[in-house]
């Protein structure tokens, strides 16, 4: 029976919110990212939440949860479509631990105060890359500027954007070092799956 990837990765973000809404900010401190580093003396991160922190999202702004599954859908369905759904998932997931190893370590050398992460936007930049290299010429209209462009050009934008946002702490609540590194871990898989085409 064949199943879609990005629909199961759609209803599982949208049900954890459900029940991350319940839970009164209990789900936040178990399966958030956090930092390595203690806040106010207390660590509180542990190994699982390097994949477990891509599920949570802002209770308190729905738009958080429906910008992140609307580039989930937008890119994942094509990608789905293109490579199959346990190609996709790998993709998926290699960047969300990409983004989430990127998060950990990167902001503290830039000064950065220790906060937590969450959010599923490591995977969907992953996935914006993968559709760039895949479909480097089909046209994507963003929400700023709302001007079609090629969707490799609008990964490398959005790419610089988030690289120059993170570097200046521009933006300082958004986590741009995560989306940079979803990108370097859909990158990875990209060559991996190129290499293996190679070696046949």
């Amino acid at each position: 029976m064949k199943y879609s990837a990005v629909k199961l990765l759609v209803a599982a973000n949208v049900l954890v919110f459900i029940l991350q809404s319940l839970s009164k900010g209990a789900m936040d401190v178990l399966f958030g990212l956090w930092p390595l580093q203690p806040i106010d003396g207390q660590s509180y991160f542990y190994p699982w939440q390097i994949i477990t922190y891509a599920f949570l999202h802002s209770t308190g702004n729905i738009t958080h949860l429906l910008f992140n599954m609307l580039g989930l859908w937008m890119f994942g369905a094509e990608i789905e479509r293109y490579v199959g759904p346990r190609r996709l998932l790998a993709c998926y997931f290699a960047s969300v631990v990409t983004a989430a190893l990127s998060q950990l370590f990167i902001p503290m050398l830039f000064g950065a105060p220790p906060a937590p992460t969450i959010g599923a936007s490591g995977g969907v930049f992953g996935l914006l890359l993968a559709y760039a290299v895949m479909f480097p010429n089909r046209k994507v209209i963003p929400l700023i500027p709302p001007i079609p462009m090629p969707a490799w050009l609008f990964a490398t934008l959005y790419a610089g954007v988030e690289l120059f946002l993170g570097v200046t702490g521009t933006f300082s609540g958004v986590a741009h070092f995560a989306h940079l590194g979803g990108m370097v871990g859909s990158a990875l898989v990209l060559m991996q799956w190129r290499t293996a085409r190679r070696g046949r």
